[in-house]
């Protein structure tokens, strides 16, 4: 007596729909359990009361059919509650296990994200830790406290020195750079194209190295 929602592949995956239906005919079933409890009760013979008088005649004073049919669907229903009480038990420790699963995959795959993020940034290799108003380096975007990981072509694998930057600078001017730096724990990029303004030398900023 299979009551969980399968499909014509008979592999569906059960739902908590098919939950509440399974607990839906489990009531069903109990209210017409009682019932019939009901009818035995009125008749004064309940499940095991005999049928037979003393001397073992058919007792005239009930009706003997609708205590018999009463007694039979009883059985009958209580056996279709146990089946359906499996049922449920099997549904919803499906349900826990599913659930289960899917947040430990959400979990592993959040852990997997964050490895990646950490494994993607590169060491920085320099630091902004001043940066002039209306300058180069301020309209491009930098800040101060932004660590530097990539500056047109230098990078965390080829940095010497500041004077590496310098040089990229000077040869620079007037063409856009692509700077990568480390902000809040994220990537941010931006273009500074080096170029002479009101204040000192061609970006505006003060960046100091980091010391690994």
């Amino acid at each position: 007596m299979r009551m969980t929602g399968e499909n014509s592949s008979g592999n569906s995956e059960t739902t908590m729909e098919d939950v509440k239906n399974l607990i839906k005919k489990k009531d069903d079933v109990e209210e017409q359990i009682k019932a019939y409890y009901d009818v035995l009760e009125d008749q004064g013979v309940g499940v095991e009361g005999p049928l037979v008088d003393a001397e073992g005649y058919p007792r005239a004073d009930v009706n003997l059919y609708q205590i018999r049919t009463a007694r039979h669907n009883i059985s009958c229903l209580q056996n279709d509650h146990k089946a359906i009480m499996v049922e449920i038990e099997e549904a919803l420790h499906q349900l826990h296990a599913r659930e289960k699963a899917k947040r430990e995959q959400d979990e592993a795959e959040a852990q997997e994200e964050a490895m990646e993020q950490q494994v993607v940034l590169p060491s920085p290799f320099a630091r902004v830790d001043a940066v002039t108003q209306g300058s180069p380096a301020c309209g491009a975007g930098l800040r101060v406290g932004d660590e530097v990981i990539e500056f047109g072509s230098v990078n965390t694998e080829n940095f010497q020195n500041l004077q590496n930057i310098a040089s990229v600078v000077q040869h620079s001017e007037g063409k856009p750079l692509r700077v990568t730096v480390i902000r809040d724990g994220q990537k941010a990029q931006m273009s500074l194209t080096p170029q002479r303004w009101s204040g000192r030398g061609l970006l505006g900023c003060n960046i100091v190295p980091i010391h690994r």
